[in-house]
């Protein structure tokens, strides 16, 4: 299966609650690259690389935190980065 970039945005109880960390581990336990940020708005935007499946595994993981409540995401897909070798959490 190809790979893909998707930008992401979570809306909800997305901020205060561990997110971008549970992000990171989660997105690296798969092996995906990209990264993760608070937004001023009180949502939360990912850049996030790698093949499909485990991209939709992530998103499945990200909505199954007992303490984070998405409620909804925009998302589309990107262009991949080349070089990309971690997953970062921006601040």
């Amino acid at each position: 299966m190809a790979d893909i970039r998707k930008r992401i945005v979570f809306h909800g109880r997305v901020q205060g609650v561990g997110f971008r960390y549970t992000a990171r581990y989660a997105a690296e336990s798969l092996g995906l690259t990209g990264w993760v940020k608070n937004e001023w708005d009180g949502s939360v935007l990912m850049e996030v690389q790698g093949s499909e499946l485990l991209v939709n595994k992530l998103m499945v993981r990200m909505n199954t935190d007992r303490f984070i409540r998405v409620e909804w995401v925009d998302s589309e897909e990107i262009p991949l980065k080349e070089n990309e070798r971690s997953f970062q959490v921006k601040y």
